[in-house]
């Protein structure tokens, strides 16, 4: 089998600059006239963006290599572990790389998948199945003794190849879920996340920095987190509910619009907003096509007492009709 061959100076220089980007981002003295440079290097060539997006992955996957046993004597080493990371995983230093991957700090293999307008499926190096739902964003990591996703954005259905011996955890939000090989469903918005389970068994951490807090799922249950709460949420689920979007469908079961609000803005370019309170609590139900809910939004005052303006910033904001004394 022949080697690879060596990347011209062009690519090499390429990676060179999406490095020094990526570590002057992190740094405390970060200038506005650097960001100017840097605004002028994106926009300098597509290829410029395609290769800081794939860097600053990179430099997010980092996050979950293990943390060392001592702290580090100089408190700038921290920015400059991740940098560590992307040039091994970029330059490909052999011997580097090799001690990394034997200490479990460097994947052997990494690679990003993203869907857009339609709904896609891939298989993972490790033979595992994930189905994207529209705007999905993840990437894959094989390290010696895990495998690591990472869910940037948007919504997956996994089904897991079994491998005790190398466990397959899911990075989404602050928290992770860890599996051996299982069939569930992961849903992102902003910081919230929830996990649907529809086989085996999964272990749900809602805070990455706290893995004693751990929630245990077995098939038609649901955990639910965000930033804002300790412990994970526990309940009941209907998968059926959960997975529809596989069908191109978006089903709202007797929702509030503060919990139904989220799951529309996940198929919106720009979000929807809610006015205030009373608003929030005004209940939706139906099922609806994927590709079609700007259109419910624009029709929700013809089904609810609402009316519909925009804010400052163009985004639509949704508003209770005000009542009126007899």
């Amino acid at each position: 089998m022949s080697s690879p061959s060596a990347p011209d100076s062009s690519s090499s220089r390429l990676s060179d600059d999406a490095a020094h980007w990526c570590m002057r981002l992190h740094e405390d003295d970060f200038a506005e006239e650097e960001r100017a440079q840097f605004e002028a290097w994106l926009k300098r060539d597509p290829a410029h963006r395609r290769e800081f997006d794939a860097m600053m992955e990179i430099w997010a996957l980092s996050a979950y290599l293990p943390t060392p046993a001592a702290p580090a004597p100089i408190a700038k080493r921290r920015s400059r572990r991740p940098l560590l990371a992307a040039a091994l995983l970029v330059l490909g230093l052999p011997l580097a790389g090799f001690i990394g991957w034997q200490q479990s700090w460097i994947p052997n293999s990494y690679q990003r998948y993203q869907s857009d307008a339609s709904v896609s499926t891939i298989t993972l190096p490790d033979g595992s199945k994930v189905q994207l739902n529209l705007a999905t964003r993840l990437s894959f990591a094989n390290f010696k003794d895990r495998r690591s996703v990472t869910l940037s954005q948007g919504e997956a259905y996994f089904e897991v190849s079994h491998d005790a011996s190398h466990p397959f955890m899911v990075n989404a939000g602050a928290g992770q879920i860890r599996v051996t090989g299982t069939h569930f469903n992961v849903w992102t918005y902003q910081d919230q996340v929830v996990v649907t389970l529809t086989e085996g068994s999964v272990k749900v951490i809602n805070d990455r920095s706290r893995p004693d807090q751990v929630a245990y799922l077995t098939p038609g249950m649901q955990a639910r987190y965000d930033a804002q709460n300790s412990l994970a949420q526990v309940s009941l689920a209907s998968p059926a509910t959960a997975l529809a979007w596989r069908d191109g469908q978006l089903i709202l079961d007797d929702l509030s619009l503060s919990d139904a609000l989220p799951r529309i803005n996940a198929y919106l370019k720009s979000p929807v907003h809610l006015a205030d309170r009373s608003t929030a609590q005004l209940r939706i139900g139906g099922i609806y096509n994927t590709g079609e809910i700007a259109g419910l939004v624009q029709n929700l005052p013809k089904v609810l007492p609402v009316l519909l303006s925009r804010n400052d910033e163009g985004d639509t904001v949704i508003r209770s009709k005000p009542r009126y004394a007899p």
